[in-house]
């Protein structure tokens, strides 16, 4: 499971992996849960969970109770973006509770801790291109 962590305050996001023993604290919260950065090496910080997407990459919508998978008719809001105005798709969407299926988690930062994030989550190196 990924984490993706995102500072309103500089507008930067973390990404980081979470290990199978850390994935039982985000297992069963919802959407709007708050969690411990403690958890992910983060100490000091407090996490707002903002949404996610399960492997398959169908969105978490907070409106669908549960983990379930389910055809929504939509008009608006995440997973769907209307092209014209009044328009109504019916799309497969994820439930607001994080499971085993959850293939990435997002989240925000509400409470900063003492060490900035670029440091406790460094950016991974960008590999060349090989030609």
């Amino acid at each position: 499971m990924r984490i993706v962590i995102s500072d309103p305050k500089t507008g930067k996001s973390y990404q980081a992996e979470v290990s199978k023993e850390h994935e039982a604290h985000i297992a069963g919260k919802k959407i709007g849960d708050t969690l411990d950065g403690g958890v992910l090496g983060a100490a000091g910080y407090q996490l707002e969970f903002t949404g996610g997407s399960d492997n398959s990459g169908f969105p978490m919508r907070e409106e669908i109770p549960g983990q379930r998978k389910m055809a929504v008719l939509v008009s608006e809001g995440v997973g769907f973006h209307t092209k014209r105005n009044g328009e109504r798709q019916r799309r497969m969407m994820r439930g607001n509770t994080f499971s085993s299926d959850t293939a990435q988690v997002n989240a925000k930062v509400v409470a900063a801790g003492a060490t900035p994030l670029e440091q406790i989550f460094p950016k991974a190196e960008k590999k060349e291109d090989k030609k």
